[in-house]
């Protein structure tokens, strides 16, 4: 992981208030369908390690979304909370949860391959297929 900050942010309405002890100042984009269709566009995230906590508990609600992860949300305002990777509880959190966007690089793009034409980010990142991304997750 690249540099990393300590953050708090919340959903929408508050109901919820997330803590990560390890966000990477790396900001990505991930263009698969399942992103695309939760999010209605790219999804934003930064990685983070285990070390996420959250108040209110109680009104999250997680959807299980492939074999490998899974889609936590609130359930009072809808807001994304996180993609979690089941075998290792590493999270990907939305940027938009977080006041940190002056420590922020947007340094990559997954699952490019998916992409739609009718948008494109100028930064220059570092891109990957779909099937390039699986073979660089089965490396670890």
């Amino acid at each position: 992981m690249s540099e990393t900050v300590k953050a708090s942010g919340s959903c929408a309405c508050g109901a919820i208030t997330i803590t990560a002890d390890a966000i990477s100042t790396n900001a990505g984009a991930c263009h698969c369908d399942t992103c695309r269709k939760w999010n209605g566009g790219p999804l934003m995230t930064v990685e983070c390690s285990n070390g996420v906590s959250f108040t209110g508990q109680d009104n999250i609600s997680i959807f299980n979304s492939s074999d490998w992860a899974e889609r936590g949300f609130c359930k009072l305002c809808g807001s994304h909370l996180f993609y979690r990777l089941k075998q290792d509880l590493q999270y990907h959190l939305p940027v938009g949860l977080f006041n940190i966007e002056a420590a922020l690089t947007f340094d990559h793009q997954v699952f490019i391959d998916r992409k739609p034409a009718y948008y494109s980010f100028s930064n220059k990142t570092k891109d990957m297929t779909g099937e390039e991304l699986f073979a660089f997750v089965a490396k670890d």
